[in-house]
């Protein structure tokens, strides 16, 4: 069996072994669990299901009878679990492909709520964009995008990255709260499940320092018990812990007859609005993923002789077959999750990692109720650490060089100010062309920044949000 997973995943090389690679799937998974979760409660929001649900009932909305939200977290489940394992095999990196939640919070908010369109006009978005994907992905476009970034840009993205890792952390651990006054506000201490994310930075914390192997798993684990005693982990009699999935009610749903004739608009009005959607979903997911590899394998050192990804190409051919994998299949864009990077913190260096989540997504459309046992306050100190292991490559950046640390200044701020990977990214490439020109140094900037400035620019104007 061995020489088997060494023949596959090439351990020896790069410079692991099985039981690393496992246990930092299994870190990976643990962390990401959550979304499986969340999206299916996004997804109502675009009129996957019409019943209307009072507060943070994640849990009791995948055990509910409602056959389009039970279909949806299936769809999730096995988009998941089949873009993560194309990922593990075709790129063998460790990396975990399913919805973003950023894009799907575009997909109900923008796409659907805010434009009109139908889920199922959506899906049909979805996978047009998920086709253009996989033309400028076998052209090497997307390739030389990311070769194209400058270094202290890459630099910035990892770091980025790891605020905004944090910022999430924070936030799902109730230590960071919404303000009207001030926009973000400390939680409440008198919180148990507050207390409860405290106690989990701390631990797992100490045994970081103290380089124990499997420090976040066994910290997110560690948690999860404590909170029993300190009601913050339920374990609801109730629940169903094994149901049957079902996928028919999101299956092959996507509507494209709708789509070219959304509003009644004409075809013309129609192709418009559309390519402007298809576009913005392109872009999103493309500088998402980007965002993702560059940041964490830099952080991880899976870095080519050139400074580029590690079998970059085909990680992001995975990332291309997934989304339109995604849409047939009934959800929305595939993207490389940012919750990867815990278990690559945990060692994971190759696709066999990938393994265990892909199979975990897989039992999870069976154990909805299991999946629903984590709580929040356990899973965001594993983010919180891995924001601060990103957050180090700062350090690295050239700030003595302003027309090197504007772009790299707004690239960092603007993933956690605005929510989102994609945004951060897009305000460095605008300002820094921008810095460069009016300074008189426009020959160090790539020619496919400019045209990345000048889209990002008509995508911020044309489309916000």
């Amino acid at each position: 069996m061995n020489n088997l997973l060494e023949k596959l995943f090439k351990l020896k090389e790069n410079k692991t072994d099985v039981k690393t690679e496992l246990l930092g799937g299994l870190t990976s998974f643990i962390t990401v669990a959550y979304a499986l979760l969340v999206i299916p409660n996004i997804l109502k929001l675009s009129g996957m299901n019409m019943a209307g649900l009072k507060g943070d009932e994640a849990a009791k909305l995948l055990i509910s009878n409602d056959p389009i939200v039970a279909s949806a977290f299936a769809s999730t489940c096995l988009a998941a679990a089949i873009g993560t394992l194309i990922m593990a095999f075709r790129a063998n990196l460790p990396f975990i492909l399913a919805p973003g939640l950023g894009l799907v919070s575009f997909f109900s908010f923008n796409v659907c709520l805010n434009l009109g369109y139908t889920w199922q006009q959506g899906l049909a978005a979805v996978f047009i964009s998920g086709l253009v994907f996989i033309l400028i992905t076998l052209t090497s476009i997307r390739e030389k995008i990311v070769m194209a970034l400058p270094n202290n840009l890459k630099l910035a993205i990892t770091a980025g990255i790891g605020l905004f890792i944090a910022l999430i952390g924070l936030k799902s651990g109730g230590i960071v709260v919404a303000n009207p006054s001030t926009l973000m506000a400390f939680g409440s201490f008198t919180n148990k499940a507050t207390i409860l994310t405290v106690i989990g930075i701390i631990i797992i914390a100490v045994l970081m320092a103290r380089n124990i192997k499997g420090s976040i798993l066994i910290g997110i684990v560690a948690t999860t018990l404590i909170g029993i005693p300190m009601g913050v982990t339920t374990i609801d009699p109730a629940t169903k812990i094994f149901s049957m999935p079902t996928i028919g009610a999101t299956f092959f749903a996507l509507d494209f007859k709708g789509l070219l004739s959304h509003n009644g608009s004409g075809i013309v009005g129609a192709f418009l609005s559309i390519t402007m959607v298809v576009i913005t979903l392109s872009l999103v997911d493309l500088f998402d993923s980007i965002g993702t590899l560059v940041g964490t394998a830099g952080r991880a050192g899976m870095i080519d002789e050139e400074g580029n990804v590690k079998n970059l190409r085909k990680a992001l051919e995975s990332d291309a077959l997934a989304t339109t994998i995604g849409g047939l299949l009934g959800t929305t864009t595939i993207a490389t999750v940012v919750e990867s990077a815990s278990g690559i913190s945990e060692g994971a260096r190759t696709g066999l990692a990938n393994v265990v989540p892909g199979i975990l997504f897989i039992i999870a459309m069976f154990f909805s109720g299991v999946v629903g046992l984590i709580p929040s306050s356990a899973t965001a100190p594993a983010l919180i650490i891995v924001g601060v292991l990103m957050l180090s490559s700062v350090k690295d950046i050239d700030f003595s060089d302003f027309t090197e640390a504007v772009p790299a200044f707004f690239t960092i701020a603007m993933m956690p100010f605005s929510y989102s990977i994609a945004n951060g990214i897009a305000t460095g490439l605008i300002f820094y062309p921008l810095m460069k020109v009016l300074n008189g140094k426009y020959k160090e900037v790539h020619p496919i920044l400019y045209v990345f400035a000048v889209l990002f620019i008509i995508r911020f104007v044309l489309l916000p949000g």
